[in-house]
């Protein structure tokens, strides 16, 4: 029989429509028996009992915020029926909880490329980074030559990534500038890189230089465009020399903690909290059992549901930490004028996600129920294994860049309304619902949506694994196979 809605947690008033509802049939819930009052789209909620005025709407076994008004038992109630709760800058208290996950290890493998630091990369690609924008056509027409001249054997990809900045940035913006761009140097699934400046931005090549550290000079070169005669020339020339020692790269099976994973969602949807982002969840605990990483950022995304997060910290430093990554980010906010609690995007609201909380309770299920290790500023890279979160705001590009920035090898993305876009490490669509994976096949990797069509999650989630480990070894993602492949860096100040 089809399963028509869903109670997600016991102490939940509202349930969640699986298929539409229409008005006039009933459905039974906890052996009470209610009428649809009127038509319900997939993804929403229904209540489950008479609301007052300020009675607190529960849902994931949490408030996702107050009625505005009286609402009946079996009504449609969405972001024009609730307020969210949340306000500004709070105190909290450290209330530790104990994480067994119970999880064995199973010694799996992937087939990856050891580099010369130790590092490993799942990827052996090509990388042109400009320093500053004013060179972008330069890296794109190097990369479209080299990909001409080998025509795009023997590496996995070459890629110009460009971006608009560089030059004309001041304090925090300059410094993340340099840091995300050192990051993508420094990233394992770049098997060589050429960094292309220009001579006289404020991101002097000298001193990126030098900022970015020791390297392999065999692997990572720099040009100054000021300096040579033909750009051009000059960079075909170290461009061949580069593509000489990144094509005998090869393969090698590589165990399966040695995989770092950054956790995102997009285009959400009433399904998001049920299906893919559980999923990931259970996944993400999956890896970290295993001794691998996974990353979660999106900080906004976490108002609402931060306790729980704060409260997986393994150590009150960490939990400290935490604190400042939250109230950190709502003082940016507060410092724009912007209201903490802004509801979603109109694509959550049409999906059937009403507040910010009930958006922050289905977004951290993505990093299941693992202790939190790590905690890390905007451009900072990993240091410890397990479960980390970052600093980034919700945007899909700039946290996706994020993430693959701090050293996650993928990005797994899911998402219920759909989004083609990929970052510069493979970007893999998780679909929270089948119709969406139906439709759009070349964007969608994975579906999620058969975890309400009486799939166990667990069955899910080994199919998941196994075809994890298959992009990690090289099969590519839908945004690879369309070259759907971008960067976007993290601006807050002012533009000279």
């Amino acid at each position: 029989m089809e399963t028509k809605y869903l109670k997600i947690n016991p102490a939940d008033n509202v349930a969640v429509a699986i298929s539409e509802l229409k008005a006039g049939e009933t459905i039974t819930v906890d052996g009470i028996t209610i009428t649809v009052a009127e038509d319900i789209p997939a993804g929403h909620k229904i209540t489950l009992k008479d609301f007052a005025e300020g009675d607190q709407v529960i849902k994931y076994g949490y408030p996702i915020g107050h009625a505005q008004v009286p609402v009946k038992q079996g009504h449609w109630i969405n972001e024009k029926q609730i307020k969210t709760n949340l306000a500004g800058l709070l105190e909290y208290t450290y209330n530790p909880v104990n994480v067994e996950l119970g999880i064995p290890h199973e010694n799996r493998t992937f087939k990856g490329y050891r580099r010369k630091n130790g590092d490993v990369g799942i990827r052996n690609e090509i990388w042109i980074i400009p320093t500053v924008g004013c060179v972008n056509g330069i890296a794109n027409q190097l990369a479209e030559k080299l990909r001409q001249e080998t025509g795009g054997k023997g590496v996995d990809a070459i890629m110009a990534y460009t971006h608009n900045y560089g030059c004309s940035q001041l304090g925090d913006d300059h410094e993340n500038t340099k840091k995300i761009l050192r990051d993508m140097v420094l990233h394992p699934n770049a098997g060589a890189v050429l960094v292309v400046g220009l001579g006289c931005e404020n991101n002097q090549p000298d001193v990126f230089k030098e900022f970015v550290g020791e390297v392999d000079p065999e692997r990572v070169q720099y040009m100054v465009s000021q300096k040579v005669e033909d750009e051009i020339e000059e960079g075909m020339r170290i461009l061949r020399k580069l593509y000489a020692v990144a094509s005998k790269d090869v393969r090698e099976e590589v165990p399966l903690s040695e995989l770092r994973v950054g956790l995102k969602c997009g285009g959400s949807d009433g399904f998001s909290g049920i299906t893919a982002n559980p999923l990931l969840g259970m996944f993400s605990d999956y890896l970290i059992a295993q001794g691998g990483t996974s990353v979660l950022t999106e900080v906004p995304e976490m108002f609402g549901a931060e306790t729980i997060l704060m409260n997986r910290c393994k150590n009150e430093e960490l939990f400290n930490q935490t604190v400042h990554l939250i109230n950190d980010f709502k003082s940016y906010f507060l410092s724009h004028g912007e209201p903490v609690g802004e509801n979603p995007s109109p694509g959550n609201k049409a999906g059937g996600i009403s507040t910010l909380e009930e958006k922050a309770l289905g977004c951290t299920q993505k990093c299941g129920k693992s202790y939190v290790m790590g905690v890390m500023p905007y451009g900072e890279r990993l240091k410890v294994k397990g479960l980390n979160l970052l600093s980034a705001p919700g945007n899909d590009l700039v946290a996706a860049t994020a993430l693959a920035s701090c050293g996650c090898h993928m990005v797994l993305f899911t998402t219920g309304r759909g989004t083609p876009f990929g970052t510069y490490v493979p970007t893999m669509k998780i679909s929270t619902n089948s119709t969406l994976a139906k439709n759009k096949p070349t964007w969608i990797d994975f579906n999620a949506g058969v975890i309400v069509e009486n799939e166990p999650m667990e069955e899910t989630c080994r199919r998941f694994t196994d075809y994890i480990i298959k992009v990690a070894s090289g099969e590519l993602t839908n945004n690879e196979k369309k070259g759907y492949r971008e960067i976007a860096i993290f601006k807050n100040g002012v533009t000279l």
